[in-house]
């Protein structure tokens, strides 16, 4: 058989091993497509009939090992028995692979994901790059599916099946050090020592596969069944089996296929393909698909222009700023934070270094990075900075102020942003000798949690800048979204609105905890009182006013007898609930003679009405990307796809209908707005 026209695999010969390296042709990432897979078959077909001494899997991709499937392909299965091919075949496949007479590992640097680990699980052996870069993980459970080429049979047949399990409902990658603690690798070395530590491993031969006392432990059914009874009040808290029904899936595969018989792969297929079938699911795969693809396309926006600087100074010490400074230094970053005194810095270092144990763990790691952080009350680092970001507070007179004293020490090709969350950049930009450097870059607290930043261009802001800031937001592991300088941007002036809504429905005697389940039935994370509480009533309601002095709208005195009394939510400990130790405080929800359907309807018709304004007005590019906007900026429900998504998936007609509804028996806050005829799903 010839293997000369091979496009995405390349063979090298060796005496003691031959290398197979993956380098797929015209991508910067290894995927598993359908030629990837077709010319892998090809190898093992040759390799079946003339094993070589010792396999070597490699990648020559920088990014890392290998991706995954090609994800775009999921789009074109519809029907049961085309999941089950195409499932099936990679399946026959791996189990090929760790058939081989010929002992084979695998050589993983960068990330090592979905069917990716897949190929690496059904090698002998595994050596891994010791390095926070490299990541290894089976998150299929995030679009959806759950591991169906055999990787939810050998995952817990390599480790700990418990901890199988977990990884695998968490969907959550490992870095190389830690996949040597679980078991995942045999080694984790420096990629300098890659070959030798592979080489070291394959003389060991074909590896026997050995059941040790925890994998015999769990095989036993009253174990099985009350771990897998405890992981699905774990993941009940989180997902409900409505809306996200692969992690009860994998708990049910996990505790019926125990011990990785040849029958496990055709249910590990059929389990899949189910989730595939099934209604509710169906969508939410179509869904969280459609979100992982505009998720990289956004990422891309972000590489229009490479931001090249190494130093990042940041004004104000608050919250906000601090965990910016704190975020921009974890990303390797040099960043000089600055306020009025040392004693109003000290807080933000304290922080930082938390996130830092948190996030980096090792001692030299954390050092690095609290290295890079340096107090700077006099302002030293603005004539060095590449970037300049002010978060001081939401006043236009102050923000100008302080733009008149940086601009004239700021350095030619600096970038100067603000971090505010309403105030136009049009405004901001008066005075200044060059108003198109001026950008937004705006972050969402809790800094460290929230994935979103929006890059907000002003009237006179450059491309070129913009594009420098997106450039930004992608160095630092966020996701960048442009939006046009309008009142409360995007995600605000969408989230105020279903607030506000929250809001009447509690002066109307609502129940609070009602409000809440509802909203959280609906698939958002949190309800809307308990987020009011979370945020802070008195940020709720000084955006609030600022949305209303825009827009209009009818003010609520709901927020001001909270405030007036001192009960500012969370913060203080007493909001709309009382607070302990972090949590609400929340009686049982009593539905009454409330109609459940209409108080779902209020909260969820009014992000959609905003939605459509805010996508008339051009406040973001397109469609897309207000849904990916909604789902990581509000937490509006992924799986249901975003605002745009839902009116699409249940016809413009029907919502339209719906509103009209709402408006007749509710009033004329519920008019559709401006660009309902003029949108097109």
């Amino acid at each position: 058989m010839s293997l000369d026209n091979l496009q995405n695999w390349h063979i090298q010969p060796g005496e003691e091993y031959t290398k197979l390296i993956l380098d797929k042709a015209d991508s910067g990432v290894n995927v598993l497509d359908r030629n990837t897979l077709t010319e892998l078959e090809q190898i093992v077909d040759h390799f079946e009939n003339e094993p070589p001494k010792a396999l070597m899997i490699a990648s020559a991709k920088s990014a890392g090992f290998l991706a995954g499937a090609d994800i775009s392909e999921f789009q074109d299965l519809k029907t049961h028995d085309q999941v089950i091919v195409m499932l099936q075949r990679g399946q026959n496949l791996f189990l090929r692979v760790e058939r081989l007479k010929c002992p084979t590992v695998a050589l993983i640097h960068g990330h090592c994901l979905g069917g990716g680990m897949e190929l690496a699980l059904a090698c002998d052996y595994r050596v891994a790059e010791s390095s926070r870069d490299c990541k290894l993980g089976l998150p299929e459970v995030k679009l959806g599916i759950h591991p169906a080429y055999g990787g939810a049979i050998r995952l817990p047949r390599l480790i700990d099946p418990g901890q199988a399990l977990q990884l695998m409902l968490a969907g959550r990658m490992v870095d190389g050090k830690a996949a040597k603690r679980l078991g995942m690798a045999d080694i984790a070395v420096h990629s300098r020592y890659f070959e030798e530590a592979g080489a070291a491993l394959l003389k060991k031969g074909k590896r026997k596969q050995k059941r040790d006392f925890k994998q015999n432990l769990y095989a036993l059914p009253p174990v099985r069944t009350l771990v897998g009874s405890m992981a699905a009040k774990q993941v009940a808290k989180k997902a409900s089996k409505e809306h996200y029904p692969a992690p009860y899936r994998i708990i049910d595969f996990w505790k019926e296929n125990p011990g990785g018989h040849e029958s496990a792969y055709r249910a590990e297929a059929e389990s899949v393909a189910k989730l595939f079938a099934g209604a509710n699911s169906a969508r939410a795969i179509e869904n969280l698909v459609r979100v992982f693809l505009l998720d990289k396309k956004l990422k891309s926006e972000g590489k229009k222009a490479k931001f090249e600087g190494t130093h990042v100074h940041v004004v104000g010490a608050g919250v906000m700023g601090g965990d910016i400074a704190a975020w921009c230094a974890l990303s390797g970053l040099r960043v000089t934070l600055q306020d009025s005194k040392p004693e109003f810095i000290a807080p933000a270092i304290k922080r930082a270094h938390k996130l830092f144990k948190r996030k980096l763990k090792a001692t030299h790691l954390v050092n690095a990075a609290m290295d890079r952080l340096i107090p700077d009350p006099q302002a030293l680092g603005v004539p060095q900075a590449d970037l300049i970001i002010e978060a001081i507070t939401e006043r236009l007179d102050a923000k100008k102020g302080l733009y008149a004293n940086l601009e004239p020490r700021m350095k030619p090709g600096a970038i100067l942003a603000t971090n505010t969350s309403s105030l136009p950049l049009e405004q901001l930009s008066e005075g200044l000798a060059r108003p198109e450097r001026l950008v937004g870059i705006h972050f969402f607290n809790p800094v460290a949690l929230m994935q979103l930043v929006e890059v907000v261009r002003g009237q006179n802001t450059s491309d070129e800048v913009v594009n420098l800031a997106l450039g930004v937001v992608t160095r630092i592991g966020k996701l960048p979204l442009e939006v046009k300088s309008s009142p409360g941007f995007l995600v605000n002036r969408v989230l105020m609105a279903y607030l506000g809504e929250a809001m009447k429905l509690y002066q109307e005697g609502v129940q609070p905890e009602l409000i809440d389940e509802l909203a959280v039935k609906l698939g958002m994370p949190m309800g809307p009182i308990e987020l009011s509480d979370t945020v802070g009533l008195d940020i709720c309601q000084a955006v609030a006013e600022e949305m209303i002095s825009a827009f209009g709208g009818d003010s609520s005195d709901v927020l001001t007898i909270h405030i007036e009394k001192g009960n500012l939510g969370r913060k203080s400990g007493q909001g709309f609930y009382t607070w302990k130790k972090g949590k609400a405080i929340k009686q049982k929800a009593s539905r009454g003679s409330n109609d459940t359907r209409e108080i779902s309807d209020r909260m969820l018709y009014m992000m959609l009405n905003e939605s459509v304004q805010c996508l008339a007005e051009n406040v973001v590019t397109n469609s897309d990307s207000l849904d990916m906007g909604m789902i990581f900026g509000t937490g509006f429900p992924p799986f249901l796809g975003g605002p745009i998504q839902y009116m699409r998936s249940q016809t413009k007609d029907v919502c339209a209908n719906r509103l009209a509804e709402l408006e007749s028996s509710l009033g004329d806050r519920f008019t559709a707005k401006p660009g309902w005829d003029s949108l097109h799903l």
